[in-house]
């Protein structure tokens, strides 16, 4: 597979583009505990954007791996995860916030540290969305690629500290046009009180042509076709 284009996402950085249908992207911790947060949306329609509810009940399953899809809340499919050798990646914990930033690992501003000051997921996400034309407002659930957060018997959420290692890679293919918004900010639950350092690459690959009777994605889930079939619909539909 041809490499297309390549990025590192150091600590703290934002970043946001369009990515056409039918492309791999390929995100590789270049050091231990990364969090990379993602949204996506339909590049050609921002009002159609991830549905983390969806996504986890049509695939019976509260994290996400190789095999699922991320599913928009018209029911089609945006992305899949197609290679993963962590086996998990959380999205049900959010974002980090100015207020829990200053908190965990002391208050920082611009004013004072320039670019060296301590970016806060929900502020990230915010200045990249208003840049893409939306607002606050479009604010979602995201994909913590990277973190494993899990629930002891009490219920409460568990952040494991041991699960990311320095060279782990998720590979993500594009199965719609999307605008995809980043943060690489600490996963909120990290309890680490020194702010995570860990940069990520990111690198666009082509695809191969999907072929429904073998892709594994396709076939994860009942639900999966589904919304493939959606997708394939909407495109034929639209001319793309």
């Amino acid at each position: 597979m041809t490499t297309v284009w390549s990025k590192t996402i150091n600590p703290g950085d934002k970043w946001s583009a369009t990515i056409s249908k039918g492309r791999l992207l390929r995100f590789t911790a270049l050091r231990d505990d990364a969090n990379l947060a993602m949204m996506l949306f339909n590049a050609f329609d921002l009002t159609e954007r991830y549905n983390m509810p969806d996504t986890l009940k049509a695939q019976y399953t509260a994290h996400l791996t190789r095999g699922n899809v991320l599913m928009s809340d018209n029911g089609r499919a945006l992305a899949s995860i197609v290679e993963d050798e962590l086996g998990w990646h959380d999205t049900i914990s959010g974002l980090s916030t100015r207020a829990g930033t200053d908190t965990k690992y002391g208050a920082t501003n611009y004013q004072q540290l320039r670019n060296e000051w301590l970016h806060s997921g929900y502020e990230n996400m915010a200045v990249e969305l208003v840049r893409c034309g939306l607002a606050i407002r479009d604010l979602g659930p995201v994909v913590n690629l990277f973190a494993k957060v899990n629930c002891d018997d009490e219920g409460r959420m568990i952040y494991d500290v041991s699960h990311c290692k320095e060279g782990a890679t998720v590979m993500l293919r594009t199965d719609m046009d999307v605008l995809i918004v980043l943060s690489n900010t600490p996963n909120p639950l990290n309890p680490s009180v020194s702010y995570p350092a860990s940069s990520v690459q990111m690198e666009v690959l082509e695809a191969p042509p999907l072929d429904p009777a073998t892709d594994y994605c396709y076939n994860f889930r009942g639900e999966n076709r589904r919304a493939f079939e959606n997708t394939a619909e909407y495109h034929l539909l639209a001319g793309r």
